[in-house]
């Protein structure tokens, strides 16, 4: 889901900067000067009215960079006094967005619109396509009643003219749950209640308003002050976001403080055994279908929209959980950071409570670039534990399926498993997959594997790599590894592990 807008840069130098400052003799001070050291005097006023508002606008970005709620800014505190805080602070916050309302423009509604184009044509042809009544013909032009319009769009068709629009908000277009709207203030608010932190509204904002709220220094100041070791699970995705492979990259980040690296991939291997068991258990009992469980963004919508398909849902647990539970077993006490692609994840560390604390790969990067760390300039360095093919390509669209279908016959499957792929939550698919739960069937497939962001895990909403990039580094790397049936047999993936939610 990475683009490359202004914005990102925007997000990224100021990332680059709370790391700066927190490697420097005073880390308060050099955090306060940021919007001064970005928008000094006299200097060029690029977006906004006047220089003091983009001060603000990257006062509100820093304190979401230093992982506080902007909304809850009084505008007296000082980024000094932010900065103390989270250098105190013993765990995030459980909401991992925020909103930096001094950027949000405060978009009309989203609404269908007639224009001032409209002819009032003699045929009404927009009146006669509505089905809901809500065009009506006020001095000779059509006039939209927006408590009746659905916003079906069948009059925009109907136009002749063109004359018919719809207004699109971004934020509020692209959220497939709508859990954004506007505040009283007109400005966005997040909905927590119904938001699955899918993180499109974070990439499509074009005035960057919504932020993820940044556990960097949660991280540094563990590395640099902590007692306890600290330990990097890097997921799946992060193939390709780096110049350099996955060995290289376990190098950089021991060069950065972490005490040892694993792949989440080895937690996918564990989920793969379990998944095709039980597939398998599950068809034998006559069961139509079975989704997939591994992605978070995925279980935030079940819990909240759509809970009438758990019984449909797998209960193996993420590739994360499994991973956790070897890396605990060998280190008890450690510190156990979770580095990945999307907000969703953020959500489910929150709620993980033996992982404690997650950042994305344009934190990472941050990181890399303060400490001038090049990935492909690193040596190579093995993983204590090696992960399969198939648990590395769980980051791509039909990694997921593909991967237990290889299994599945192994282990003695006899029912032929149809693959079936929601690719990224949208309106469209998630009526699908009500569609699913209605029918109590999925003609299309008795595997279904449901990924939030278009692509794969590595179209999540921080993913700094282009997805085509992405997609060919994981295919280089997949080419290079042995399978997870060759590893079953000659490492200890406990296979018969039947945990269940």
């Amino acid at each position: 889901m990475n683009n490359n807008n202004q914005e990102i840069h925007l997000k990224e130098e100021i990332l680059e900067r709370i790391v700066e400052a927190f490697f420097s003799n005073d880390f308060k001070e050099k955090t306060r000067l940021i919007p001064f050291e970005m928008r000094p005097k006299g200097s060029e006023v690029m977006y906004r009215c006047c220089i003091f508002k983009e001060r603000a606008i990257l006062k509100d970005r820093v304190i979401a960079g230093l992982g506080f709620t902007i909304e809850n800014d009084n505008e007296v505190t000082d980024l000094l006094e932010y900065a103390e805080k989270s250098i105190k602070r013993n765990e995030p916050d459980e909401n991992p967005l925020t909103v930096v309302e001094t950027a949000c423009k405060g978009c009309v509604p989203n609404r269908i619109y007639v224009t001032d184009i409209c002819q009032g044509c003699l045929a009404t042809s927009c009146r006669i396509a509505c089905k809901f009544g809500a065009i009506s013909i006020i001095n000779g032009k059509s006039v939209i009643n927006s408590s009746k319009c659905k916003n079906c769009k069948m009059c925009i068709a109907a136009c002749p003219y063109n004359a018919i629009v719809k207004i699109v908000v971004p934020c509020e277009d692209v959220c497939p749950v709508s859990a954004i709207k506007k505040n009283a203030n007109g400005t966005a608010k997040i909905d927590y209640s119904t938001c699955i932190y899918c993180g499109k509204c974070i990439v499509s904002c074009p005035f960057g308003a919504v932020h993820e709220k940044s556990q960097i220094i949660d991280v540094l100041k563990n590395i640099v002050f902590g007692k306890k070791k600290v330990i990097a699970l890097i997921a799946p995705s992060i193939i390709g976001q780096f110049q350099g492979n996955i060995y290289q990259l376990k190098s950089a980040l021991i060069k950065v403080g972490f005490f040892n690296v694993y792949e989440v991939a080895y937690g996918a291997d564990v989920t793969i055994i379990n998944e095709a068991k039980e597939f398998n258990k599950r068809m034998k009992l006559g069961e139509s279908f079975m989704t997939t469980s591994c992605c978070a963004s995925y279980a935030q919508f079940i819990k909240k929209h759509l809970p009438e398909i758990e019984p449909f849902v797998s209960d193996t647990k993420t590739p994360l959980y499994y991973i956790t539970q070897k890396v605990k077993a060998k280190h008890q006490d450690a510190v156990i950071v979770f580095i990945g692609p999307c907000v969703a994840k953020k959500k489910e560390v929150y709620e993980n409570k033996d992982v404690d604390y997650a950042i994305n790969y344009e934190e990472l990067r941050a990181v890399f670039t303060v400490k001038g760390i090049k990935v492909q300039d690193c040596e190579e360095e093995k993983f204590d534990i090696e992960s399969s093919k198939q648990g590395r390509g769980f980051c791509v669209t039909g990694g997921v399926v593909g991967a237990v279908s290889n299994v599945v016959g192994f282990l003695g499957g006899r029912i032929l498993l149809k693959q079936y792929i929601i690719n990224g939550f949208t309106k469209e698919t998630i009526k699908q997959l009500n569609r699913i739960v209605k029918d109590k069937k999925c003609v299309e497939g008795n595997l279904v594997e449901v990924m939030g962001c278009e692509g794969g895990c590595i179209g999540g909403n921080a993913t700094i790599c282009n997805l085509k990039i992405s997609q060919r580094a994981v295919k280089t790397l997949l080419e290079q590894s042995e399978s997870v049936l060759k590893i079953k047999y000659s490492c200890d993936i406990h296979s018969n592990d039947s945990v269940t939610n």
